[in-house]
């Protein structure tokens, strides 16, 4: 089993997911690329985190979700 995410990374992914539904794809590189044009992540471990979740998410379909 994996861990579980905290809270403010769902918050941030959700948001984004919900702004932004069609520009996430299956790849997180391009993910990871696309959460730091949107937000002001600084740190580089929060924004993979960040764009690890949104690739769970779209390569399991739960986008809407």
């Amino acid at each position: 089993m994996g861990t579980v995410k905290p809270a403010y990374i769902k918050v941030i992914a959700g948001e984004l997911l919900r702004k932004h539904p069609d520009r996430f794809t299956e790849d997180f590189d391009e993910n990871k690329r696309l959460v730091a044009q949107l937000t002001n992540i600084t740190s580089k471990g929060v924004r993979n985190r960040v764009a690890g979740y949104i690739t769970r998410r779209v390569n399991r379909g739960l986008i809407n979700a």
